[in-house]
């Protein structure tokens, strides 16, 4: 008992005593200086509420005091909420009266560029300093190279505008354990300043980390003589050459990336004696030759990337042995050969696996069961088929996968859509899979484009973000699909439906898809009008409705779509006005209407669209003159344009991108444009009634690749500077009124590979250079005027000289005289030789008119055959999409 009494007065004193040690009051020099500091400061009102002259300072937040002595010895201001309650403003140089401080967290608030305070190097007791995301810039103080007892040091995440002009600094830091920058190094010379570095006695340096910078030289030798590194980070930087062998000496290394460079060569085989590895990072660089099977050794690997490189041969069959191995990334490769069982024989903790775009074929027993449960696959472009993967249904954890282009040429087994109910997102696309959707129940996102399933439309659950099943043989009315009943609110995004055989009208039970974000409907049987509820789809940004019966105007209510992006109602039976307030979708970067029968005015407002790269209005009958203002769309006429980020109407789902899709015609041929269509630009208004002439801002739009207005009535000449178009591919101004001389500027062209300039008035010399004497003679045929190669055509000196010189009029006359004088002569001469020779010969007459009679018949069928070839080439552009529209 008297034991007992004496460990509870014991424990008594000791909390008593550190009750009065946590009862010590700040120093009061100390508190004044921290309330400087905040006076300097920005801050949401909560964030530094304690911070008052009535409180003890080390009871603030974010301030910790010795126990022992009072003094403040932590700030630690780091922001939970990135963006949310950031600090700001300026750090004040009070903070040098706190002579005990020996940590500085400021990570992840606001400073809007300002510089590291030089002062900081002064604060000689500092051992951490964390600055990462802070949105410091301007020249990292070589003073930080005072804090001889920094051991952690961590300059990354947002300061994206700090540089450095030399590393000399650094050196006086023997003590760093951590560092890490994200620097901006302009104008230097980047190996010079790497190469300072090796003088640096980093003996206890446990983390380098330096991605996003602008290395671009080789790796230096010194990197590999830190021994005590266990995590470098040298990522999205453009370092060159190979991967010393040397890294061998890192041997506590855990953490390698090298990700994102230009590193080339073979991966050194000495990366497999780094038997503490954890993580490998080597994507997205030029890497080849095969995977070195002493990676196989690295028992402790979780997590191999080697995706994006010029690896080749075979996966080693040794890695299959890595039992801790959770992630495997070798997608986009050269790799190739058979993957068995063994390739996989202990991968029992492999969670993520990605082979997509290589050679590899699966060739496992129909009964394999794996001993992995994975989260997330990529096989696309692997071979997994012809039979559908069995060992897939024993796969209870499986979040997405991936298996397009996989040769599988099968019917779905009858366990896969019980299967897939369990999964987020199943992507069979580009197979030849067969199988009835009528019964099917989908819970999963579904991407089955390009296969062979039949029937109806499956049912939906609401947790389905994308359905795409474009280019199969699906049928029936599109509103049983529409109308269905849903346990809740649908949360689908992307739908794409076209290429099927559906049927119907739009019912108004569209309106229950509020989420849509992408709808393809286009290249079915739909007809109909295009109703007005359409406009409650809010959060439309892309619309395909081509190749289909649709009738009517655009309805009104589509205004209200207020970020449409994409609108393709190309070939159907619309009519109307083309309406002035798409010229408010200040977004939209596609308009495609050929193919309807939309009359009046192209209206003015088009112009606002500063973001349109396809402007296509082919094959109606709309009349007026063409613009004058389309040098206003800045996405055509502006060298720089951010299109390309601007252009993802649709929405990220799961793990990917559904990229954007168009069918266009462009240089004669209709052909489907998706991953490079954010670099298109085209113009086509062809097939028209317009009139007037070819506004000469249109020379404005620099960018333009596709111009076509064939098949007009326009007049007037050729705008003189066509030639500032420098990156003009295809230009068709045939069948119209067009007259004068062709601009000279048209040779400036140099990417002009399709031109048509016949069936005008066009007169004079055709410019010459070697890139439009290329074309074919049909391109300027129908211009009586025009003379000069590639037609047959010669050019007389009054047509190929802009002027004769009236001094020289006699003379011209008596040479003009004295040359048919002796043209005379000579056919009087040559005439009667050639008749005299029939007269005397029977048998060099019979030869004659023979050869006469072939020459007439082989004259004949050639010209009836390029006639009726060139007749059909002027007509193509406008017959072949009124074909389309009556077939679909």
């Amino acid at each position: 008992m008297r034991n007992s009494n004496s460990i509870v007065v014991f424990l008594f004193l000791a909390i008593l005593n550190l009750c009065k040690a946590n009862s010590l009051a700040c120093n009061d020099k100390e508190k004044q200086a921290l309330l400087h500091f905040k006076q300097g400061l920005t801050y949401p009102t909560k964030r530094l509420s304690s911070w008052s002259l009535t409180e003890d300072c080390c009871g603030w937040a974010g301030v910790r005091c010795d126990k022992v002595s009072g003094r403040v010895v932590e700030i630690n201001l780091g922001n939970p909420y990135p963006h949310l309650y950031a600090l700001g403003g300026e750090i004040s140089p009070a903070l040098l009266e706190l002579e005990h401080l020996n940590f500085l967290n400021l990570s992840f608030n606001d400073f809007g560029g300002a510089p590291i305070p030089n002062f900081l190097g002064s604060m000689r007791s500092l051992t951490y300093v964390n600055l990462w995301g802070a949105s410091f810039g301007g020249l990292i103080p070589h003073q930080l190279g005072n804090l001889s007892s920094l051991r952690h040091l961590d300059l990354g995440g947002g300061n994206s505008g700090l540089y450095v002009d030399n590393f000399s600094w650094i050196s006086y830091i023997s003590s760093l354990h951590y560092l890490c920058m994200k620097l901006r190094l302009p104008n230097c010379q980047l190996n010079n300043m790497i190469s300072s570095l090796g003088y640096v006695n980093f003996t206890s340096l446990t983390v380098l980390h330096l991605p996003s910078n602008n290395f671009s030289h080789n790796m230096p030798n010194w990197l590999f003589n830190f021994s005590s590194l266990w995590s470098l980070d040298l990522s999205d930087n453009s370092l060159k050459g190979q991967i010393p062998s040397t890294i061998s000496n890192l041997q506590n290394l855990y953490h390698l990336n090298l990700s994102v460079n230009m590193l080339t060569g073979r991966i050194p085989e000495s990366l497999g004696q780094l038997k503490h590895l954890e993580i490998v990072l080597l994507f997205s660089n030029s890497l080849c030759g095969p995977i070195p099977s002493q990676m196989g050794n690295l028992s402790s690997l979780s997590s191999l990337y080697l995706g994006t490189n010029k690896l080749n041969g075979t996966l080693p069959r040794n890695l299959g042995l890595l039992s801790n191995l959770v992630e495997l990334s070798t997608e986009n490769n050269f790799i190739e050969g058979m993957i068995t069982e063994v390739n996989f024989a202990k991968l029992s903790k492999l969670k993520y696996l990605k082979m997509s775009f290589t050679s590899v074929v699966f060739n496992v027993s129909h009964n394999w069961i794996p001993p992995f449960q994975l989260e997330y696959i990529n096989l696309g472009y692997c071979k997994v088929g012809p039979k559908f993967p069995a060992w897939l249904q024993t796969q209870r954890s499986l979040q997405a996968l991936y298996l397009s282009y996989g040769g599988i040429v099968d019917t779905t087994p009858n366990w896969l859509w019980k299967w897939a109910s369990h999964i987020d997102l199943l992507v069979l696309s580009y197979n030849l899979i067969y199988g009835d959707l009528s019964q099917v129940m989908l819970n999963a996102s579904f991407n089955a484009n390009s296969n062979r399933f039949v029937g109806q439309l499956p049912h939906l659950s609401p947790n389905v973000a994308l359905f795409t099943i474009a280019n199969n043989s699906l049928s029936g009315e599109i509103s049983s699909f529409l109308c269905q009943k849903m346990n809740g609110r649908s949360k689908l995004e992307i739908l794409d439906l076209s290429n099927n055989a559906l049927s119907g009208e739009l019912p108004h039970y569209l309106t229950r898809w509020q989420s849509l974000i992408h709808l393809d409907l286009g290249s079915n049987y739909l007809f109909g009008k295009i109703p007005e509820f359409i406009g409650s789809l809010f959060s439309l940004k892309a619309l395909h409705l081509h190749n289909n019966s649709f009738s009517g105007g655009i309805p009104l209510s589509l205004r209200n779509c207020t970020s449409l992006g994409l609108i393709d109602l190309a070939k159907n039976k619309l009519t109307g006005n083309i309406p002035s307030w798409i010229g408010e979708r200040t977004h939209l970067m596609v308009l495609q209407l050929r193919s309807n029968e939309f009359f009046g005015d192209i209206p003015q407002q088009i112009c606002r669209l500063s973001y349109l790269i396809v402007l296509d209005l082919a094959n109606n009958r709309l009349s007026g003159s063409i613009p004058r203002c389309l040098n206003s769309i800045t996405a055509m006429a502006a060298t720089h344009n951010p299109i390309k980020d601007k252009f993802n109407t649709v929405a990220d789902y799961s793990y990917r991108r559904y990229p954007e899709h168009l069918l266009l015609v462009i240089k004669g041929r209709e052909s489907k444009y998706s991953s490079i269509l954010p670099l298109v630009r085209i113009v086509d208004l062809s097939c028209n009634n317009l009139s007037g002439g070819i506004p000469t801002e249109i020379s404005s739009l620099f960018l333009l690749q596709s111009l076509n207005l064939s098949w007009n009535q326009l007049t007037g000449r050729i705008p003189q500077k066509i030639g500032d178009i420098d990156y003009l591919e295809s230009l068709d101004l045939s069948n119209n009124h067009l007259s004068g001389e062709i601009p000279i500027s048209i040779t400036n062209l140099t990417f002009l590979s399709h031109l048509d300039l016949s069936y005008n008035n066009f007169s004079g010399r055709i410019p010459s250079s070697t890139q439009i004497q290329s074309f074919n003679a049909l391109d300027f045929v129908g211009n009586p005027e025009l003379c000069g190669a590639p037609l047959l055509k010669n050019c007389t000196e009054d047509e190929g000289a802009q002027g004769v010189n009236p001094s020289d009029g006699n003379g011209e006359i008596l040479e003009r005289s004295w040359f048919y004088i002796g043209m005379e002569t000579g056919f009087v001469v040559g005439f009667l030789g050639v008749c005299g020779s029939l007269l005397c010969k029977r048998a060099w007459r019979h030869a004659y008119f023979k050869f006469l009679d072939n020459m007439k018949d082989r004259v004949y069928v050639a010209t009836m055959l390029k006639l009726n070839w060139f007749r059909y080439h002027l007509r193509r552009p406008c017959i072949r999409d009124t074909a389309s529209v009556s077939e679909r």
